[in-house]
């Protein structure tokens, strides 16, 4: 191999890797690998009509707008649309507030690149999103990591982290990836008040918000800093900025996604963004607007949840069915995941080859910490949004099988059915 590049790479490239989840996608698009792998929503709600209609639309009445430069904070109808649905869970922003992304990916690149300095901490939740991980790693982030448990973050055990000074912290209180897990109110109360007796801001990513399968919705952070500490006057000052996407409740593939924050801070952000891509799409802008008005995204969420509290149901009796007791889980209330953690001292690469022999496959654990692999070596992540109930059921049971084989030393033989 040639190293007439690679020596010219910059500094901050360094330790950079592909994400294990990528790479994955590469081994599961194999007919008959069931995988639990990547966390992708189900292609039977992709409401595939509405957007023939919405394409149509734009092309035979708007196609000089849509097909031409747009501005870089997003098309204002859109952004007017995300504002008014954000209003409905408390959040007070107007369209100043709101910058779409390409993608929430590029709304965590544009984060770290506004923030993070090399050598800057940020507090996290251990495990946490990867995506973020890899985004803040190209800026030279340090991270300060805080275990969660059943109820989300541990707040109980943030005093000593925040002493430490990370320039911000990143959550996700609503079904986190990759745990599923849920912040509790307390907790969510207590951080915010944290972040403010601390002075660290929160950037609260919330792609799952709307997915909630049981129990009551939970007011978002940005809520809770306004209200506990007085801030009447919406989004012009604030310690909180949100992050959301239609990757979950249209499709993907539209790469859309925004950031909700004071307008100094989007008029920064924006610049950055200037020098990325100059803005997203805008076709897509104006198709998903057309998607998404007069009601349609309501009435489509309600279907998704329909479909993925389902298949959570049927991924959670199979796990109580087919799996040893040795072996404990999660219990979302809603999102994409649930978080397997496994008997201490198993090898999980050994384990996920097994699988892989067996035509399933999940992420194993590691992947989802900042600083120390390991402390994931007993966990697995399994998403239950993307394959059908009855490929999830036969899934589980592969699975299954193949952790007894290296909780017990033994083969277990499996029977595989001629169609799943």
């Amino acid at each position: 191999m040639s190293t007439a590049w690679t020596a010219r790479y910059a500094l901050r490239t360094k330790g950079i890797t592909s994400s294990a989840i990528r790479e994955l996608l590469k081994v599961t698009q194999r007919p008959e690998m069931i995988s639990f792998g990547g966390g992708l929503p189900a292609p039977d709600v992709f409401p595939v009509k509405r957007f023939e209609e919405a394409c149509h639309k734009v092309l035979t009445e708007q196609a000089a707008l849509a097909l031409q430069y747009g501005e870089s904070e997003g098309y204002a109808p859109l952004r007017e649309l995300i504002a008014n649905n954000l209003a409905r869970y408390g959040i007070k922003a107007k369209v100043e507030n709101v910058l779409i992304t390409s993608g929430s990916q590029q709304a965590l690149d544009l984060i770290g690149k506004l923030f993070i300095n090399r050598g800057d901490r940020v507090l996290l939740e251990a495990p946490t999103y990867l995506g973020a991980l890899q985004a803040f790693n190209v800026y030279g982030a340090d991270y300060v990591p805080v275990p969660i448990d059943d109820d989300g973050l541990r707040t109980d055990l943030m005093e000593e982290p925040l002493r430490s000074g990370p320039k911000f912290m990143y959550v996700l209180p609503n079904f986190q990836n990759p745990a599923g897990t849920t912040l509790s109110e307390i907790r969510r109360h207590e951080l915010v008040l944290l972040a403010d007796r601390f002075g660290i801001p929160i950037i609260e990513d919330d792609p799952y918000g709307q997915l909630r399968y049981e129990g009551e919705h939970l007011p978002p952070l940005v809520v809770l800093d306004r209200e506990n500490l007085r801030r009447d006057d919406g989004y012009s000052i604030g310690n909180v900025i949100y992050l959301s996407t239609f990757s979950k409740t249209l499709a993907p593939g539209l790469r859309l996604g925004w950031i909700v924050a004071p307008p100094e801070v989007i008029s920064k952000l924006t610049q950055l963004k200037q020098g990325a891509d100059l803005h997203t799409s805008t076709f897509t802008q104006f198709v998903a607007y057309e998607v998404a008005r007069d009601g349609f995204l309501d009435q489509h969420v309600k279907l998704i949840r329909r479909v993925y509290r389902e298949r959570r149901d049927v991924m959670l009796e199979a796990l109580k069915e087919f799996f040893p007791a040795e072996v404990t889980w999660t219990h979302p209330q809603g999102g994409l995941f649930l978080w397997v953690t496994l008997p201490e001292g198993l090898d999980m690469q050994a384990i996920f080859k097994s699988a892989i022999e067996q035509n399933v496959a999940f992420v194993p654990g590691d992947s989802f910490y900042a600083n120390d692999g390991r402390e994931g070596s007993r966990h697995m992540r399994l998403n239950f949004s993307n394959a059908t109930p009855e490929r999830i059921r036969e899934g589980i049971r592969r699975l299954a099988a193949a952790v007894k084989r290296h909780l017990t030393g033994t083969t277990y033989r499996l029977k595989l059915p001629l169609e799943v």
